[in-house]
């Protein structure tokens, strides 16, 4: 059922208002909102159909550019590949038109588990063709038909089985989140995919298991290509990589950048619970006092491999990703090999924008303990090693080797 003329208007208002109250700075990449809400008013209003309505209410909301800044209805299934399948794309010229091709492919989620990987070329979904710059975009909760050409230049189709998320305001499917492996001359690898859980209690414990396989590792290669993110689990990977307790940045609210505030008396964060009946005292404890939180590593001891250690990231590590690169380079602690990563590093929340709709916006930014934000900047590898799709396609990982090349000299 389409919406009426006044409920588009009613949902407009209520998005303008919670840009205004809710977003952490809504000029802060220099936007107007006011002057943007105003002048794109009558042409979102005027669209032609309810999916017209939501495209150009998401156009208006990317002109804040911000990163965590969304609109969509509550019960559109359709979301990106990197959170609906667990796979991320590149760009790839096939026979002189541009095509997506897989670029990293996460175990355990629907993509590898259909059979898909790094350097398949996206042909079609659900009978389409597909080519940038149209996203890749897959329903949860639904299958959906595909088309790939494999890296020898044969065609198959195949099913995508996408199960639905666990949240309708994060709709995210989680895949195998922790891998590890040790590798001969002593080399540690572990990938991890994402930091599910707003407080990392399940994250928390599968690195514990990774770490106790690798404790014989003299050097580490932390794998974080594709991260897209999550809670605040990645504290626990952080305070593997230093012996004792550390500052690793704070989250900044709104409220407390416009008061005022010295980074030493925000409110501490710094131990990742063991049992989840905790969560209640942590509700108690933080659920009720302002969102500004420094982060402080937990204490866990000298590694074998401390101070030979190397971190990859991709130009899709955001989010918490980024945070876990950020304080290595800052302290020292690690090597950061690949690509720029997107700078997608504020803190976001989802909100009811009426008739079924959910806007997300960012309520507090991110800043390291030397007062760095990532937002909009990203984090530069110290070794930069680019991953062409040609390579991707012959099966070469030329980021992964300059990191086994760096492990051994170390």
């Amino acid at each position: 059922m389409s919406l009426e003329p006044q409920a588009r208007e009613k949902i407009y208002a209520r998005v303008s208002e919670l840009v205004k109250r809710k977003h952490f700075d809504p000029g802060m990449n220099g936007a107007d909102w006011t002057a943007l809400a105003s002048a794109r008013r009558d042409q979102v209003l005027q669209s032609s159909s309810d999916d017209e309505f939501e495209t150009r209410m998401q156009e208006l909301l990317n002109e804040l550019k911000t990163s965590h800044t969304g609109f969509r209805h509550a019960k559109s299934a359709n979301v990106p590949g990197r959170h609906a399948i667990s796979a991320t794309f590149m760009r790839f010229n096939l026979d002189g038109e541009q095509r997506w091709m897989f670029q990293d492919v996460h175990e355990g989620g629907p993509a590898h588990t259909a059979g898909l990987r790094p350097g398949d070329i996206l042909l079609q979904v659900r009978n389409r063709d597909l080519r940038p710059p149209d996203p890749p975009i897959f329903p949860v909760g639904e299958d959906s038909q595909y088309a790939v050409q494999k890296p020898d230049g044969k065609r198959v189709t195949g099913n995508l089985q996408v199960p639905s998320p666990r949240s309708k305001k994060h709709p995210v499917i989680v895949p195998k989140s922790v891998i590890c492996s040790q590798l001969p001359e002593g080399i540690g690898w572990l990938k991890v995919t994402m930091f599910p859980g707003a407080v990392g209690i399940d994250l928390a414990k599968a690195l514990d298991n990774a770490f106790a396989h690798l404790r014989e590792s003299t050097r580490l290669i932390v794998d974080l290509r594709g991260n897209t993110g999550g809670g605040i689990g990645g504290l626990r990977l952080m305070s593997y990589l230093t012996p004792g307790k550390m500052e690793v940045g704070y989250s900044l609210t709104r409220k407390r950048k416009e008061k005022g505030y010295a980074r030493e008396d925000l409110t501490r964060f710094g131990r990742i619970p063991s049992h989840k009946s905790t969560l209640i005292w942590l509700a108690l404890r933080y659920g009720f006092i302002d969102k500004s939180i420094l982060v402080v590593t937990e204490g866990l001891g000298p590694q074998r491999f401390h101070g030979r250690a190397i971190i990859l990231v991709n130009e899709h590590t955001a989010s918490a990703g980024e945070m876990v690169a950020a304080f290595a380079e800052e302290n020292q602690l690690a090597r950061i090999v690949g690509t720029k990563t997107p700078g997608r590093l504020l803190s976001g929340s989802a909100f009811k924008a009426g008739f079924g709709y959910i806007v997300g916006l960012p309520v507090a930014a991110y800043l390291t303990w030397q007062g760095n934000l990532i937002e909009g900047r990203g984090i530069v590898p110290t070794i930069p090693v680019a991953q062409p799709p040609e390579q991707l396609l012959a099966g070469e990982d030329p980021q992964m080797q300059k990191a086994l090349e760096l492990a051994r000299a170390l």
